[in-house]
Parts: C-alpha cells; sequence; structure tokens
C-alpha cells in the first residue's frame, strides 16, 4: 500500500502545467484518438484471430468425424489391397482404441473455453 501511496503523491506534486494554448489542445486530442485506433485496432485483431482459432477448431472436429463417418460406412479389406503394412498398424492402434476419445474431448474443452471467454473483454488477456 506505501508503493501505491508515493506514486499517488508523486502524481499529485508533479502534474504538468496545462497551457491555455489551443494548439496544446489539438495536438492531445489528435494523441488521443490516434491511441483509440490503434486500441480498436488491436481488439478488432485479437477477435479475428478468436474466431479463425474457433472455426479451424470445428472444420477440424467436423473433418475428423467425417473421415470417421466415411470409414465406418465403407470399410476396406486390409489384407487384399496391403502387404501387412495396414495390418501391422492396425494390431498397434488396437490396444489404444479406447484412447481416442481424449482428444475429441480435449478439443470439446477447448472450444467451450474459447466460446465462453469471447463475451468477456479484459485488458491483461
Amino acid at each position: 500500500m506505501k508503493n501505491n501511496n508515493d506514486i499517488e503523491s508523486f502524481l499529485r506534486e508533479n502534474r504538468p502545467q496545462v497551457e491555455d494554448n489551443p494548439a496544446f489542445l489539438l495536438e492531445v486530442r489528435q494523441k488521443m484518438r490516434a491511441v483509440e485506433g490503434i486500441k480498436s485496432e488491436v481488439d478488432r485483431q485479437r477477435d479475428y484471430g478468436r474466431t479463425a482459432l474457433v472455426c479451424a477448431l470445428v472444420l477440424g472436429m467436423l473433418a475428423g468425424a467425417l473421415a470417421m463417418l466415411l470409414a465406418y460406412m465403407y470399410p476396406v479389406d486390409t489384407e487384399a489391397i496391403s502387404d501387412g503394412v495396414i495390418s501391422a498398424i492396425r494390431l498397434f492402434i488396437d490396444p489404444w482404441k479406447q484412447y481416442l476419445m481424449i482428444p475429441v474431448a480435449v478439443c470439446a474443452v477447448a472450444l467451450s473455453v474459447l466460446l465462453g471467454a469471447g463475451g468477456r473483454k479484459t485488458a491483461g488477456i
């Protein structure tokens, strides 16, 4: 708390003297407009980046779901088209197939966090 009081007292004691100069006021207003323009551009880019991230996440999940649906609808006889490589990959993946829902769950949680934080505007984020 002592630090805040020191800063506050310093600012009160060393106040800048504002002149009654119209050029000074115009210059200050121009600088404030420039700062507001930069702030609005940063906010726009942040919103665009968040939108692009959410769209990429949704499109990736939809593409994965479509690929999985097509794989289930049109099964392929792996013995007929390969020399054993696909069968070896299938045998390798078979014990781990129960863990394939973990990436889907992580994507769903990430999507909900991004959509939930989209309405919040804070200075630090």
